[in-house]
């Protein structure tokens, strides 16, 4: 299972939320670069980076801090937030993105984001599922929609999805474990046309979370807070890559 550290950007800092409330906004660096240096250091490959005041703002906004990490690293990075447009998809790839999750733009313009998995892959489009109470949540998770999140992954999976990260907003920034019912309920309805790359986020506050996951059949696991707040040491997330 691939270990994927998360960093958020709110104003170009490196920052966590607790369930997607922007009011509780906790800066842990300002300087995003550092951190992601220090996660390469570790010998950790991926990196999940989010770009918050482009995911409110619904258009693309610190493509610049991608811009820095991407050329001044090896990181392989999967970037979301606020990508709503052919030119935003472009300015994120152009920016250094190896990968990147469309969530706000599968539900409210699916022709789009069908066209981008089309035209780049599906090697290179994540699908972004992120729900409360298992509905789809949108706008950087200020909205929430009626679609279930099964059919929703299901619905893609057909049209070519591969890979899906699935956030189980009531989780986010907890550290009090991940959703391992609703990913197992997932893993096992989304075996066909073939089985989908699932990426657990939300919750995951222990090296025992990660093991159960892995367990289960998570093909990675996005950490965020638990590494910030010292939960899960940098060092032991060594030991495990290498």
């Amino acid at each position: 299972m691939r270990i994927i550290p998360a960093i958020d950007i709110i104003e170009g800092k490196c920052v966590r939320l607790t369930k997607g409330d922007y009011n509780t906004k906790k800066v842990y660096n300002e300087d995003p670069l550092e951190v992601a240096k220090s996660f390469e250091g570790s010998g950790i490959q991926y990196l999940h980076l989010v770009d918050l005041d482009g995911a409110k703002s619904q258009h693309i906004v610190n493509y610049k801090i991608l811009e820095q990490i991407a050329s001044k690293t090896n990181l392989k990075i999967d970037f979301g937030g606020g990508l709503k447009s052919h030119e935003d998809l472009h300015i994120a790839f152009n920016s250094g993105a190896s990968q990147i999750t469309g969530g706000s733009i599968a539900v409210k313009n699916p022709e789009m984001f069908e066209q981008w998995l089309s035209k780049y892959g599906n090697d290179r489009i994540i699908l972004g599922a992120d729900c409360k109470d298992e509905k789809i949540a949108t706008i950087g998770w200020q909205e929430q929609s009626n679609l279930d999140v099964l059919p929703f992954i299901k619905s893609y999976q057909d049209k070519g999805i591969q890979s899906v990260i699935c956030t189980d907003i009531s989780k986010d920034g907890m550290l009090e474990g991940p959703s391992i019912g609703l990913y197992n309920e997932i893993l096992a309805e989304c075996r066909t046309p073939g089985p989908i790359k699932l990426i657990a986020s939300g919750g995951i506050s222990s090296l025992e979370d990660m093991d159960r996951l892995e367990e289960i059949g998570c093909d990675g696991a996005i950490i965020g807070k638990a590494i910030y707040e010292g939960k899960i040491q940098l060092t032991d997330l060594e030991k495990r890559v290498r």
